[in-house]
């Protein structure tokens, strides 16, 4: 009865490592896209700096270009790239969470191995597929 108890919470425990270990994936695959988005909006900044303020600058929507004036640009520009810092900040901290969750699985995990050394054998020699 303890055998199928231990069986059945080291499923659950499993269960929720591929769930936690996804969620994990996923924030991380976000934060690099917001980096991107960040860096781009810094880079075009950089490159509207330069340009005198009379010149006509254009947007790109799609495959159309609109002229837009150099300021109404870059404060876009610097809207994105503080929307992207406060993107990124908000993720950290999910991030944070997620690991620290990880951590308390994998803990869970060790110590209901420990607990049950044959279940422990029973794991290692299943065959994986």
């Amino acid at each position: 009865m303890a055998d199928e108890a231990n069986r059945t919470a080291f499923l659950e425990i499993q269960g929720r490592m591929i769930e936690t270990t996804g969620k994990l994936k996923q924030v991380q695959n976000q934060m690099r896209s917001k980096e991107a988005e960040k860096k781009r909006a810094y880079l075009t900044m950089e490159e509207l700096k330069q340009v005198p303020d009379d010149t006509n600058v254009y947007k790109s929507i799609g495959r159309m270009f609109v002229l837009e004036t150099k300021a109404s640009l870059m404060n876009e520009q610097d809207k994105k790239f503080k929307d992207g810092e406060a993107s990124i900040t908000a993720l950290q901290s999910s991030k944070e969470y997620l690991e620290k969750q990880m951590a308390e699985v994998e803990s869970n995990l060790r110590e209901l191995l420990q607990q049950d050394p044959g279940l422990a054998r029973q794991i290692m020699s299943m065959n994986v597929v």
